[in-house]
């Protein structure tokens, strides 16, 4: 078994990303476990480490918007006009895909999802190499997101060589992911960008956020980021009723409940701080 090492020195992350490694680094996402999005092998070794089916495409990471056209082809506009928008950021693009992007990374798919982190580490690291990134959440599969380099070395331990302490993720939640097309954009999965200031860029957008056994972008499987325990979502008061006899757990958005098991996402009442903790606190619970 490897022995995982939590580090923040970059160099010697890129040393191992150069040699096809895998290596956890943060966004201000969430914590992705990254390798060279190029390289086959190294792509695999990210399934094999999140125990990921390979029909589920994985995002990459560009270090700089100017790389839209390298690893996509037949962009429209309004993809250009959010990138320039958003990126750097959370916000995912789907794109009809270059031939430099590898089916592996894609699953098959004639699109692929292209992003430009935030975090500036994860800019960093993109900065020092000739590759961009692929770099799905450092989770087990269908587990809750990282937001923290702990969080990583909880689920990942001996599955990876290095992860890049960046701090706790300031989004806290994946990417919004759109698909971009000449015949009009779709929001496919809602994330750190709202839909509102989508629109405010581009117009009105479709969104179809469906559950798929055949997903068309990462996130998209019936069952996704989820904690082992059951989680219940409606109204709290009502839940508690209903499974009183049950020992659970509540995570409310303000309201703070008497229970022994409770968190509270934002006492301000800010969607902002909420988002930042929801998966932190679900995996508390959990």
């Amino acid at each position: 078994m490897l022995s995982t090492q939590i580090t923040s020195n970059i160099n010697k992350a890129c040393s191992l990303l150069e040699q096809g490694q895998v290596v956890a680094i943060p966004t201000e996402t969430v914590y992705g476990l990254a390798a060279n999005a190029l390289d086959v092998k190294a792509v695999i070794k990210i399934f094999e480490a999140k125990n990921r089916p390979f029909f589920d495409p994985l995002i990459v990471h560009l270090k700089h918007a100017s790389e839209l056209d390298k690893y996509a082809i037949n962009i429209p506009s309004q993809a250009y006009a959010l990138s320039k928008a958003f990126w750097p950021g959370p916000l995912t693009l789907v794109l009809q895909r270059s031939a430099l992007i590898p089916d592996m990374v894609t699953s098959g798919l004639d699109t692929v999802a292209l992003r430009v982190p935030a975090h500036p580490l994860a800019h960093q690291i993109l900065s020092l190499l000739s590759f961009p990134l692929a770099a799905p959440s450092a989770n087990p599969f269908g587990y809750i997101s990282p937001t923290t380099a702990q969080h990583v070395l909880a689920q990942l331990q001996g599955h990876i060589p290095l992860i890049v302490d960046g701090g706790p993720c300031t989004v806290g939640v994946e990417s919004t992911i759109v698909q971009c097309t000449h015949e009009g954009t779709t929001v496919l999965r809602l994330g750190g960008t709202s839909v509102e200031s989508i629109e405010a860029i581009v117009g009105k957008v479709k969104v179809n956020i469906t559950s798929s056994s055949n997903p068309q972008a990462p996130g998209m499987l019936t069952t996704h980021y989820a904690p082992r325990k059951p989680m219940l979502i409606g109204n709290i008061d009502d839940l508690m009723a209903e499974h009183s006899s049950k020992k659970i757990a509540v995570l409310a958005f303000q309201k703070t409940y008497n229970v022994p098991q409770s968190r509270v996402l934002s006492a301000k009442g800010e969607l902002n701080e909420a988002a930042q903790n929801l998966f932190s606190m679900m995996r508390e619970l959990d």
